[in-house]
């Protein structure tokens, strides 16, 4: 049999075809240059262009990452929500900062974007969670995220009951449903090469952005 490290270099990698960067045209800030590289991905069918990896630091000091979905960027930074009672909310709370990480395959990109971490003032968590789906926001209610699970079909009886809460209070809001959004101070943008010689932008601030070139 074919030993794993052997088959892992078969595995193609970097298959990906990247659109044309100029390079010399760099936006001001990282968020215009970001919602100009997600919208390219929407508008090729990059699938779930919108997941991304946020990373945050355990109590212990050891990192913790996970795929959430990108909720929206503003001049601010990038947004996401959770519950501030789960774990990665909990982390937060204890050291609040993240990275994100997005990686569009077909497209041949990655963006990691790293900065401190701040929640939205109340009516905006309450805003964003009555966006969500019925049974997202069921769940949601249930608030047990990440806790250990005796049996699955607990899960249907806890959703049910919110289900029924929520029909019976639409406007019902989980009290620690939270907006976070990441206040980026470094922004990377990598562009593939078969070659590896990768492009590499990134953007650093202090007072202002600083844009600048990085070997591959």
């Amino acid at each position: 049999m074919t030993d794993l490290r052997t088959r892992l270099r078969a595995v193609p990698t970097l298959t990906g075809t990247p659109p044309p960067w100029d390079l010399s045209q760099r936006p001001a800030t990282p968020q215009a240059l970001f919602v100009e590289w997600l919208s390219l991905a929407i508008e090729q069918d990059v699938p779930e262009a919108c997941a991304m990896t946020l990373s945050t630091v355990r109590a212990d000091g050891r990192p913790n990452a996970r795929v959430l979905i990108l909720k929206n960027v503003t001049s601010d930074g990038w947004q996401f929500a959770s519950s501030s009672t789960s774990r990665k909310g909990q982390e937060l709370a204890q050291s609040p900062y993240a990275a994100l990480t997005f990686y569009w395959i077909p497209l041949g990109r990655q963006v990691r974007v790293l900065g401190r971490v701040e929640p939205a003032p109340a009516e905006e968590c309450a805003q964003d969670f009555l966006m969500r789906p019925p049974g997202s926001r069921a769940e949601a209610l249930v608030g047990r995220q990440s806790a250990v699970l005796a049996d699955r079909a607990e899960i249907d009886v806890a959703v049910q009951e919110q289900a029924d809460r929520i029909a019976a209070d639409p406007e019902l809001v989980a009290p620690h449903w939270t907006l976070y959004t990441v206040r980026a101070d470094e922004v990377e943008f990598w562009q593939a090469d078969q070659e590896r010689r990768h492009l590499r932008l990134r953007y650093r601030l202090d007072n202002e952005w600083t844009k600048e070139l990085l070997w591959p």
